[in-house]
This record gives structure tokens, C-alpha cells and sequence, in this order.
């Protein structure tokens, strides 16, 4: 290789010690390279500053080498929802030395979503799509399946689905927030929630009920859209209760925020009034007076895990149920014991 020329897959191919063909296998995420070779492989490739020529491959093969992420919910929750951009990072990671690019879309559930999706691959600009926020009966597995494209589903579908999962336990992060409060005394707990029709906003409100009834405590439930402003309302209509909970779990750390400022607005002090549990374990979270507890998952290296996923499923992978390790309660100051009468 010559100082005016860029890498290419026979000098990484010649520096790992290996043949082209597994390099292009490993920087394409298909099966058949040991997990320490493709590593090796990645590692060479991001030393020496190579990256694919994409125009050449595309023509060469006929394929977009993108792949689409279309997020299904309103703009201005998607900007204040702290998952997406980690998640991103992760896919990101993958991306940039597979040489795949990220066609990244927001779109109204529905008909524009549905729109979304066929533009995309009438265009030929995506090979594959990540499937987020599975939705109960969820109509674009099936969209997807008729379209012809590889896919990979953030969880596992309640649909029939011909597609690899990459799926994290939420429900056992909701009970360990919830054992984790019943272990400091509360016995009245309340879980802002997040929307029915979303499949891990269902799991965690289950997850809730079934270790609020577990620990024998009062329980109730407040469903929102996920945002700060249905976070605030709903903390402050639990709040309102001519009992209101000593304990507050949430679905998101955006509304634990939002539930935070407006529990401390009242005059209630937290943790000695009132407790609080989020979920994502935001960073800004940490930064907060009182920090606060969260339930801490991993989203990109879910973004990651999932980009793998539907690397290997452009090129012919089998469907796989991947599951990553379950979440872990970071407990902070935002939790304590109940106040005494």
C-alpha cells in the first residue's frame, strides 16, 4: 500500500493474516467468522483507516448497502427521548466500519408510516430495516415481509414474524425498581406508564402489577405517550389522590424528570415525601438533585447488537431470537424510605 493510496480489503486482508472472503464476510456481519477473528478483522480495519467503497459495491451487487430506522412517533418526542440518540451511536458503531449508512426517517403512524416504508424500498435506497416500538397485532411485520427486505424487530412481535429479534427483559427492570422500593417500606406505589398500544409500555405495566401484587402493596397506573408533559400531568394527578402514593415508578427517565420538578414545585421534598424510580438511566439523570434512580439499559449496545442482526440478515443469516442481558436498577438518592406518619 502506497501513502497516496486508501486501504484496501486485500491490505487489511494481508495485515489480519487472513483471506479477502473473510474479510468481506466480517465486515458484512455474515455468519461463518469466529467471534475473536472478526474482531481482529474490525480492530485492522479501523487501524489502518479503511472504508469500503460504497458506490463500487453497490454496483457490483446491486444493493443500497443502508439500511432505514423509521421511527414512529411524534417528532418532539423522539428529540426528548434520550434512547434514540445511544441507540444510534450503536448502530452507528457497526455502520461506519461495515460501510453501511443509516436512512433515518419520522413518520405518522399508519398510512405516512406505511408510505415511509414502500418509498424506501421502491427507491432501492435501504437493503434491510430496524422494526422499534413494536406495537400490539403490529402491521408492518407483515408490510415489511411483503416488501421483500431484510428486517430486525426491537423485541419480540405478537404477530407471527419471519425476522430476528434483538429483545431486552423491560419487565425485569420494572421489578426490581418496585422490590427494590417494597425492600425500603412503601407500601403504595403508582407506575406512570408508558402508551397500551406499544408493546414494551404493555411489559413494563405488567411487569409492575405483577410485583406490585407479588409484595402484597397498593398499586396504581397512569398510561401516557411517553413524554415529559404527559409525564408532568400524570405525576400531577397521582399526586392530587386524596391518598397519593408515596412512591412513583416511571417508564422513562423523561417523565421521572418531569415528575421530579413538579413533585419538588409542591414543596415535596424527594426523597423524604416522595420516591422515584426512571427507566433508561439517562445521564443527565445522574446530574439531578437528588440523583436519580434509574433502570439502567444498555441502548447502544443494543444499537450495536441490532445492526449486527440485520447485517447478517441482508445477506442471508437465518432469523434468530437474540436476547441481550436484563437491565440493572442504579439506585441514587431519589429513593429512600416512606415518610412516617
Amino acid at each position: 500500500m502506497t501513502n497516496d493510496t486508501r486501504p484496501t480489503i486485500a491490505d487489511v486482508a494481508r495485515r489480519a493474516g487472513v483471506s479477502k472472503g473473510l474479510v468481506s464476510f466480517a465486515l458484512n456481519g455474515r455468519a461463518g467468522v469466529a467471534p475473536d477473528t472478526r474482531e481482529r478483522i474490525l480492530a485492522v480495519a479501523a487501524d489502518m483507516g479503511f472504508s469500503p467503497s460504497l458506490r463500487a459495491r453497490s454496483l457490483s451487487v446491486g444493493r443500497a448497502f443502508a439500511c432505514g430506522l423509521v421511527i414512529g412517533r411524534s417528532p418532539d418526542v423522539i428529540a426528548a427521548d434520550p434512547f434514540f440518540p445511544s441507540f444510534i451511536a450503536g448502530v452507528e458503531d457497526e455502520f461506519s466500519i461495515s460501510g453501511q449508512v443509516l436512512v433515518l426517517a419520522a413518520a405518522t403512524p399508519g398510512r405516512h408510516e406505511e408510505e415511509t416504508y414502500r418509498g424506501l424500498v421502491a427507491d432501492r435506497r435501504v437493503d434491510g430495516v430496524i422494526l422499534s416500538d413494536l406495537r400490539a397485532g403490529d402491521p408492518r411485520v407483515a408490510l415489511v415481509a411483503e416488501l421483500g427486505i431484510a428486517a430486525v424487530t426491537l423485541g419480540v412481535p405478537d404477530v407471527d414474524s419471519p425476522f430476528t429479534s434483538v429483545s431486552v427483559d423491560d419487565g425485569a427492570g420494572i421489578r426490581l425498581a418496585v422490590d427494590h422500593l417494597t425492600d425500603l417500606g412503601h407500601t403504595d406505589i403508582a407506575h406512570v406508564a408508558g402508551p397500551t398500544a406499544m408493546l414494551h409500555g404493555r411489559s413494563r405495566t405488567a411487569a409492575f402489577e405483577a410485583a406490585a401484587a407479588d409484595r402484597g402493596i397498593r398499586s396504581r397506573v397512569v398510561p401516557t405517550d411517553f413524554s415529559a408533559a404527559d409525564g408532568a400531568r400524570a405525576t400531577d394527578a397521582l399526586l392530587d389522590a386524596d391518598v397519593p402514593p408515596t412512591a412513583i415508578v416511571y417508564s422513562n427517565d423523561n417523565m421521572a424528570i418531569a415528575g421530579l420538578g413538579r413533585a419538588q414545585r409542591r414543596g415535596l421534598v424527594v426523597p423524604r415525601d416522595l420516591s422515584i424510580t426512571g427507566f433508561d438511566d439517562a445521564e443527565i439523570g445522574r446530574h439531578l438533585f437528588p440523583a436519580l434512580t434509574s433502570v439502567a439499559t444498555d441502548a447502544r449496545g443494543w444499537g450495536a447488537a441490532a445492526a449486527r442482526a440485520l447485517l447478517a440478515a441482508t445477506t442471508g443469516g437465518a432469523a434468530e431470537a437474540l436476547a441481550l442481558p436484563d437491565p440493572r436498577l442504579i439506585v441514587r438518592a431519589s429513593t429512600g424510605a416512606p415518610p412516617t406518619a
